[in-house]
C-alpha cells in the first residue's frame, strides 16, 4: 500500500462546458480497449441534499480511452449499453476479487 492518502482526482469538461470531478478508481482492457473506472465526487453542502435523491445515476462512472486527432489520449462514454454492461461486470468482478484479497 502506497503511503499517500486520498485518491487520484481529475476535473472534466462535458459537451456542453460544465465541469465536474471524478475520482479514479481503477483502469482495465476489454478487447483491445483501456477502459477507467471513476466515483462521481459529491462535494457536501445544504443546497446538494436535495439533489442526492435526484442522483440515483451518480456513482460508478466507466469512459474508454480513445486516441484523439493529434494522438492525445482522450476520455470518451461508451458506444452501446452492451459495451457499458460487459465492462461494468469486468470493473465489478476486479472490486469483489480486491475486497476478498484482503
Amino acid at each position: 500500500m502506497s503511503g499517500e492518502f486520498g485518491g487520484e482526482f481529475i476535473t472534466l469538461t462535458d459537451e456542453d462546458g460544465n465541469e465536474f470531478e471524478l475520482e479514479y478508481c481503477s483502469t482495465l482492457e476489454y478487447q483491445g480497449t483501456v477502459y477507467m473506472s471513476f466515483l462521481t465526487v459529491i462535494e457536501s453542502d445544504e443546497d446538494t441534499q436535495e439533489d442526492e435523491a435526484e442522483g440515483e445515476d451518480d456513482g460508478l462512472v466507466i469512459l474508454k480511452v480513445i486516441q484523439g486527432e493529434d494522438g492525445e489520449e482522450l476520455l470518451s462514454t461508451l458506444d452501446s449499453q452492451e459495451e457499458l454492461d460487459a465492462v461494468y461486470e469486468l470493473f465489478l468482478q476486479e472490486l469483489l476479487e480486491d475486497e476478498d484479497g484482503d
